[in-house]
């Protein structure tokens, strides 16, 4: 007999046998029904095994056939208890019909997992039934383990064939689980595109995204800096869900900020002929063409009130109106946003909707950017070469020395990857592309790096001399002239950090990078504001006063 083991604790429960009867198999009426297996009599045959109840469900026309078994189970095991359980369904293979039947029983069936277990036969009975009978198992609205019964491979008297049990919990599978675990780790490598980062937060974040991403619909919300990659990790999520066949439409991307007045709707929402000057023609609008599909709007913020507006209701009620017409159109997408704002002062400010943000905040996600992230330089590097190989046909690499210097300034705080990693990509690129004989030298790489001081200085985040003298404006004259030349040059640095960052929390994790992995409770912006008041300062007041930019 093939069966899987029983614990002592179960073969002390009760065993209860839940299962259609089978108009064909279980079938017969005269004196030859006992040469022929029949799956349910065949259960209360095995010697060593008691069923102390069926719960036998039938359909009322086949009545006397019920009858007939009740008294044959009762002539074998006279120990077993038969419910007969009629069970109208007007048409057996009408999936819906059959399900909501066996939904319906279950729900006000008086289960009792303490002290019995329940097998679910699904022998007898249509496809389409046995198929109900295992989703109620799966989804445990019936809390036991699939039954699997056969004849004997020679037809004999008496003989009642074999049994399996079949649980669904695939956490007891080790074979299985491997598989669940090596899927999940590709799913990994695959949204981060192949590249083995290091840091610990980072990996953390793409772990729990990659949950979300193959078991949610819902928006998703990616904040950080302008080049922290949220765009790419939009489409990768896409791909990992079409990979799993969880999208049947296609990846639609557009910058929020690229939109503006009539164009914005339009682009969006789509609209009719006329509806404005210029609107020569129908336009379906890109939340129509993402139907089934992700539609990844980057830089959500930028959006106008009324556009905001139109796009809660189209990703509550799959549905909105587009320009000019007088009738809804849906579209079921799921919405990924992106932003290099923090949109909880735009909330309170009143630039941003708090009804949308509700929306978008279910699951929202802030990307460090490349300089928060030093320990993943090295491999991002590593991976820009092998890339810039496979598009060119041209394999270059760092000679030693020249890569322990690139690194080293890359690391360092000189290094603040303003645009993070379209910087880096830039640099690599510029390397690879003048590297004679496939190698990158010192002479490179210390060009490169003056090119990329000059780069940072020219966009206003390097200006220590100018940050310097606005200090004197920033503080009181007493605070100014009380300050040591130490305290002076921190205060100078944080200034310049708070200068470049966009909000007071993306310039407290900048500042804090190290010393917050290492507390239990992280409030950076909290920190830093209150480094500032020693001085006197708020953050309007040094974030208000930039400096001008830094001309070479």
């Amino acid at each position: 007999m093939m069966a899987s083991l029983i614990s002592l604790m179960d073969m002390a429960k009760q065993n209860i046998v839940i299962g259609f009867m089978g108009t064909q198999l279980d079938a017969g009426m005269g004196p030859g029904r006992w040469e022929k297996w029949r799956p349910t009599i065949s259960l209360v045959q095995h010697e060593d095994t008691l069923i102390h109840r069926i719960e036998l469900l039938y359909p009322t026309r086949h009545e006397a056939l019920a009858q007939v078994m009740l008294r044959d189970i009762a002539s074998v095991s006279p120990d077993t208890v038969v419910n007969l359980i009629p069970m109208d369904i007007t048409d057996p293979w009408d999936f819906g019909e059959v399900y909501a039947a066996l939904y319906d029983w279950s729900r006000g069936y008086r289960f009792d997992p303490a002290h019995e277990q329940y097998w679910a036969h699904i022998t007898t009975g249509t496809h389409v039934a046995q198929i109900c009978m295992f989703l109620m198992v799966e989804s445990r609205f019936i809390p036991g383990v699939l039954l699997q019964t056969a004849p004997p491979k020679k037809q004999a008297q008496g003989n009642p064939g074999s049994y399996t049990l079949i649980d669904l919990d695939l956490s007891r599978y080790d074979v299985l689980a491997q598989r669940f675990s090596q899927a999940h780790a590709e799913a990994l490598e695959f949204l981060k595109s192949g590249i083995p980062t290091r840091n610990k937060r980072f990996n953390a974040l793409i772990e729990e995204i990659e949950r979300v991403a193959v078991r949610s619909h819902a928006p998703i919300l990616l904040t950080g800096p302008t080049g922290a990659g949220k765009s790419h990790l939009a489409r990768r999520m896409f791909d990992l869900k079409k990979s799993r066949h969880q999208v049947d439409g296609d990846f639609v991307e557009v910058n929020c900020a690229t939109l503006r007045g009539d164009g914005a709707a339009s682009t969006l929402f789509g609209h009719k002929k006329g509806a404005f000057t210029g609107a020569v023609t129908d336009r379906p609008g890109l939340l129509r063409t993402a139907h089934q599909g992700v539609l990844f709007l980057d830089e959500i913020g930028e959006l106008g009130l009324d556009e905001q507006a139109m796009l809660l209701k189209a990703v509550e009620e799959k549905r909105f109106l587009p320009m000019g017409s007088d009738r809804e159109v849906s579209s079921d997408f799921q919405l990924i946003a992106g932003t290099n704002r923090d949109l909880r002062i735009d909330v309170a400010q009143g630039r941003f909707r708090d009804d949308l943000f509700a929306r978008i905040n279910l699951w929202s996600y802030t990307l460090p950017g490349l300089a928060q992230r030093p320990e993943d330089i090295e491999p991002n590097v590593e991976h820009l070469l092998t890339r810039q190989a496979a598009e060119t046909g041209r394999a270059v690499r760092f000679n030693a020395e020249a890569k322990a210097r690139y690194l080293q300034f890359a690391r360092s705080a000189n290094a603040p990857w303003s645009g993070n990693f379209r910087d880096l990509s830039a640099s690599v690129t510029r390397l690879a592309t003048l590297a004679d004989g496939g190698r990158i030298s010192t002479a490179l790489v210390d060009a490169e790096i003056q090119r990329l001081n000059w780069l940072w200085q020219r966009a206003g985040v390097v200006a220590p001399a100018a940050t310097e003298i606005a200090l004197d404006d920033l503080l009181s004259a007493e605070t100014a002239a009380s300050l040591d030349q130490f305290d002076r040059l921190q205060l100078d640095a944080v200034i310049r950090v708070c200068r470049a960052a966009g909000t007071l929390s993306e310039a407290g994790r900048q500042l804090f990078d190290r010393s917050r992995m290492q507390r239990s409770v992280v409030n950076d912006a909290d920190r830093l504001r209150k480094y500032l008041l020693k001085f006197g300062l708020t953050w309007a007041a040094v974030a208000g006063s930039a400096t001008a930019p830094f001309t070479p």
